[in-house]
């Protein structure tokens, strides 16, 4: 959800030219080319974001090369930065921090899998709430 919402404010700023969103799931059940959730794609589609119904995610463990061709790496938890940091390689020397701590604020949002259509709609909002500040902070505006 985080990579569609900040896509979509970039986009509405004119910034989406400048930069480059991907996301890939480093959890045990992340598995490449499957489809993005039903909640995941409702939770958006709430907003006014339609992925489409054939998107499909992306698992970090078969696509470790994406974090060679990366300048920042945002993790949902401190546990994803952890091991994100511990055990991909290309994450060495790579800022790592949580979208809570980029935005300047402590904690964590956590996988709202299997967990409901309200806790993805409150996940979602808790994304939306901290981009403003998260796009500020990557243009020093």
């Amino acid at each position: 959800m985080a990579e569609h919402i900040l896509r979509r404010e970039l986009d509405a700023l004119g910034f989406d030219h400048r930069i480059t969103i991907t996301s890939a799931g480093i959890a045990p059940y992340a598995r490449d080319g499957a489809l993005v959730s039903l909640d995941t794609r409702m939770a958006l589609r709430d907003v006014g974001i339609d992925i489409g119904d054939q998107a499909t995610s992306t698992d970090l463990k078969r696509h470790p090369e994406m974090l060679e061709q990366t300048d920042l790496i945002i993790a949902m938890t401190e546990q994803q930065a952890r091991e994100l940091v511990e055990r991909f390689p290309g994450a060495a020397g790579r800022p790592v921090f949580t979208l809570r701590s980029f935005a300047g604020e402590a904690g964590d949002i956590d996988d709202p899998y299997e967990k409901g259509d309200l806790v993805f709609a409150e996940c979602r909002e808790e994304i939306h709430r901290l981009v403003p500040t998260i796009i500020e902070r990557l243009f020093h505006r």
